[in-house]
């Protein structure tokens, strides 16, 4: 990851027409922060550099949540579903896992990888999807930026979008490969 330079934020501020005061006032820092970061004389941390780079790139309008990439309504399928079941929908949709949803909530995922993973003597289009799915799964907020989800992304197969305990969406590689340019 590379870090921007004093130059690098001046300049990029300057770029939005932004005063050092209205930057401490998005990034929740002080004006003379900003004038001492700019300047060369203090080095922030690295939580006060991103809350700068943040609130320079919300200005921008470079920057993008979950809500901006999310795919909705969520489809997904039960527990108690059997696994032929989740085969037929991943392939009428178009989709290489769906998330497991009890009750409204996300518990897990089943992947094509998950099943071809599964034992061939099993015969698993009769399996329940619990006894095949991952129970390892991420949610976030509407308003995680990119940066946040790709960090998840780099550890889960998909990202559950949760609003007020609802399931409002969902994001995998190929929503957040769409989005990078």
């Amino acid at each position: 990851m590379e870090l921007p330079t004093p130059e690098d934020l001046r300049e990029n501020r300057h770029e939005l027409e932004l005063t050092q005061s209205e930057l401490a006032d998005m990034a929740d820092v002080s004006q003379p922060l900003i004038a001492r970061i700019e300047g060369g004389d203090v080095d922030p941390r690295l939580s006060t550099l991103r809350r700068i780079v943040t609130a320079l790139n919300e200005a921008g309008g470079a920057l993008r949540r979950a809500e901006d990439i999310m795919h909705s309504p969520v489809i997904g399928v039960a527990p108690d579903d059997n696994v032929g079941d989740s085969i037929d929908r991943m392939s009428r949709e178009g989709y290489s896992q769906l998330p497991v949803i009890r009750d409204g909530y996300p518990v897990g995922i089943i992947s094509n990888s998950d099943i071809r993973r599964m034992n061939e003597d099993a015969s698993p289009a009769e399996l329940p999807i619990a006894d095949v799915m991952r129970e390892s799964i991420t949610t976030v907020t509407p308003d995680a930026t990119l940066s946040e989800v790709d960090t998840h992304l780099n550890h889960h197969d998909a990202i559950i979008v949760i609003d007020s305990g609802e399931m409002v969406g969902i994001i995998t590689e190929a929503d957040v490969a769409t989005h990078i340019s």
